[in-house]
């Protein structure tokens, strides 16, 4: 919508012209009339167009100054400003041209005149918006005078606190800095010490900091509390009358054995025809948060948990997350299921959606389902049979259709009473996993489509659950990179994703499987949510929603308010904008969340090999690039960047063709998915660093975590 419009005024510069004028020649619909002027607001606020009574013009003047993000490059005094626009390129800024901004601050920049051959390049001059109104960081105290180091090595400047700021903060005590000042680019900002979180480096002191850096509230609002406390675990007979009733029948939960909440149960049963039925029974959160009430407001506010190292920050009070709507088992507990109809050839015969109360009969950990899987003995041994048979076939279908099954290897920490780990370990993702991720996404799926039955389609606002295609230039790219491994993949194929599973199956099992699948996600667009449905490209769905968690996922409390405002054929009580906006906040939290447990699984990597200097490691080149080489290890996925500087045995440059580095003189090459071996010698705690030696030819590599993070798409 934002670029017909800007289409339109970039070729009309000198039409002014009403909204409603332009509406019509744009061809709004009506159903997005709404998003529209949302827009065309946007670009007003952003100046690209001006407003003089209810007429809009080309706003000339805003040419040369445009609005964006500041992206400082980790660790180093310059960056870059991600344009509003993305038909626009990225502005380099320079040092020099930073002036007061901090890194992720909302600019307004200057663009310089175009040289020939260079990037645009631009200075910032002024500082539309703020990202942080607040800083973490340890206190330093020089000979005459204290100051803020920041945590965040993309906050270039240390802050300076005046002695009778310091809050009673003491030297090496970890800090939040606030009410920050910063007028004059040739000093350094100033602020005021607003929270003490603790001694730097004890566990505590840690996560809080985590939690402030990335905006996570850590605590809940007394009101919040207080209203959650006030629930009753209490189920009224009235409300029970309402429900399907199936606390007889055998309910059962599968999940992680550190999992405090449990939003998902199944049950399965035979019919007389032989036919089966499966039960996904999800808590029914949206019986107790009501729009309006305190806690509703606040989850929408905190949109997920989030899962640090250690420690969870619940999106609801615990009362409610662990207790009232947690399907404990041998408790009722109220729940919204989706009861599916199978055949004998497990082909789906019909669906059902409705309230319903249940009373869980096992909570199961994955490691027992597998065991029972595998030895055929255990409690509800015929139901896991039978629905693992279901799951399989369900799997199967949807990988012939396209759906895309990535292998992400992903860890899991033991930590010891102070919080030390003592252990990482990598996950295991076996059939208990599949078993439950598969009625997940059939739930999820059959939701979603329920909305759009008939000619309901585009008539109810609904939160979905999407996923865009891949760029053109990013999956020519992998083409290209998996073609210099040997492999076959045609990135003009018709059915893109059933073209890439096809290939995934092929690396399967293969030394480079690993690699193959990272740089296949980081090909991916990422999934959002949205009011708009485009569909789910990696998992081939036409409709997908999140509905399965709504105990730790906002969007899925409102799928549930909107299908069941839906079921009963009632107006739905959020209109399109509203759910945008919900949309697209948690979208943005649910990346914030991302960041925030990367780091906290960074910094635990790092006190893990903190007690293994000397010790050696097995290691996986996994990128590429002209200043170095990222390398994973395999026994902890500690990622990092070997740095071509401290390759002095050769020149080593970047060979795009081949995905490798190559020496000039000597002709070696370090290739995308070679393996290699690393001595850890020492723990660089301050910038984060693990210093290694490459055990071949006792080259020192430096291996900076800060480098590693890959974002990995969220495939449901």
């Amino acid at each position: 919508m934002k670029n017909l419009i800007k289409a339109f005024f970039n070729t009309n510069p000198n039409v002014a012209i009403n909204s409603k004028t332009l509406g019509s020649k744009l061809k709004v619909k009506k159903k997005d009339y709404e998003f529209f002027k949302q827009e065309l607001y946007s670009l007003a606020k952003e100046n690209f167009i001006k407003k003089t009574g209810k007429r809009y013009k080309l706003n000339r003047e805003s040419k040369n100054k445009l609005v964006g993000q500041l992206q400082l490059v980790n660790g180093q005094n310059y960056g870059f400003v991600i344009l509003k626009d993305k038909n626009q390129k990225d502005v380099f800024i320079s040092e020099k041209n930073l002036k007061t901004a901090f890194d992720g601050d909302k600019v307004e920049v200057l663009l310089f005149a175009k040289r020939t051959g260079k990037n645009q390049e631009g200075q910032i001059i002024k500082v539309v918006e703020r990202k942080r109104s607040e800083i973490v960081g340890v206190l330093r105290k020089s000979k005459s005078f204290y100051f803020v180091e920041p945590d965040d090595n993309k906050i270039h400047r240390d802050i300076y606190v005046s002695s009778k700021n310091l809050k009673k903060a003491n030297d090496g005590d970890k800090v939040v800095v606030g009410k920050i000042e910063w007028d004059e680019s040739k000093l350094n900002p100033e602020g005021i010490i607003t929270d003490v979180l603790g001694k730097a480096g004890t566990y505590d002191a840690e996560i809080a900091s985590i939690a402030r850096e990335f905006g996570i509230k850590y605590k809940f609002a007394n009101p919040v509390i207080k209203e959650a406390n006030s629930i009753s675990n209490e189920i009224p007979k009235e409300e029970i009358k309402n429900r399907i009733d199936i606390r007889d029948k055998n309910v059962f939960t599968i999940d992680p054995k550190t999992a405090k909440d449990f939003d998902d149960a199944v049950s399965i049963e035979k019919l007389g025809n032989g036919n089966t039925i499966v039960g996904i029974h999800i808590a029914d959160v949206s019986h107790y948060v009501t729009p309006g009430s305190q806690i509703f407001k606040e989850a929408e506010k905190r949109a997920t948990s989030v899962y640090l190292v250690g420690k969870v920050i619940p999106m609801l009070p615990e009362n409610l997350s662990n207790n009232i709507c947690s399907l404990v088992p041998n408790e009722d507990r109220l729940t919204f299921s989706v009861f599916v109809e199978f055949d004998k050839k497990f082909k789906q015969v019909s669906y059902q959606i409705a309230k319903t109360i249940i009373n869980s009969k096992r909570r199961f950990t994955y490691d027992e389902v597998q065991d029972i899987l595998e030895t055929e003995k255990g409690d509800f041994v015929n139901e896991l049979k039978s629905v693992n048979k279901i799951a399989r076939f369900l799997r199967d279908e949807r990988t012939k259709n396209g759906s895309i099954n990535f292998t992400t290897p992903d860890i899991e920490f033991e930590l010891d009473k102070d919080g030390v780990p003592v252990e990482i370990k990598i996950k295991e993702s076996n059939e208990s996993h599949q078993l439950i991720e598969e009625f997940m996404l059939l739930a999820n799926r059959l939701i979603s489509s329920h909305m759009n039955k008939g000619d309901t389609r585009d008539k109810n606002p609904f939160v979905y659950r999407v996923h865009d295609l891949p760029s053109e230039e990013k999956i020519n790219e992998f083409a290209k990179f998996v073609q210099s491994l040997g492999y076959e993949f045609n990135p003009q194929a018709q059915n893109k994703s059933k073209e890439l599973q096809n290939l995934l199956e092929k690396a399967k099992g293969s030394e480079e499987e690993a690699v193959v699948n990272e740089i296949a996600i980081r090909s991916m667009a990422k999934a959002i949510y949205s009011t708009q449905n485009i569909g789910h490209y990696g998992l081939g769905f036409k409709f997908y929603s999140h509905f399965t968690s709504p105990i730790r996922r906002f969007p899925d409390l409102m799928a549930h308010l909107l299908i069941f405002d839906f079921i009963k054929k009632e107006k739905a009580k959020f209109t399109w904008k509203r759910l945008e906006e919900i949309c697209d906040h948690s979208s943005l939290m649910e990346k914030n969340a991302t960041n925030a447990e990367r780091l906290s699984i960074k910094l635990k990597q790092i006190e893990f090999l903190k007690g293994k200097i000397g010790e050696t490691f097995n290691g996986v080149i996994s990128g590429i690039t002209h200043f170095g080489i990222f390398v994973e290890l395999s026994a902890n996925l500690a990622e990092g960047l070997i740095q071509l500087r401290d390759l002095d045995d050769d020149y080593y440059v970047l060979d795009e063709d081949s995905y490798s580095i190559k020496g000039s003189h000597t002709e070696k090459q370090f290739r995308l998915g070679d393996k290699i071996q690393v001595k850890l010698k020492r723990v660089d705690e301050e910038k984060k660093r693990l210093i290694l030696l490459f055990l071949n030819d006792k080259i020192i590599f430096i291996i900076d975590i800060e480098y590693c993070i890959i974002t990995f798409l969220e495939t449901y």
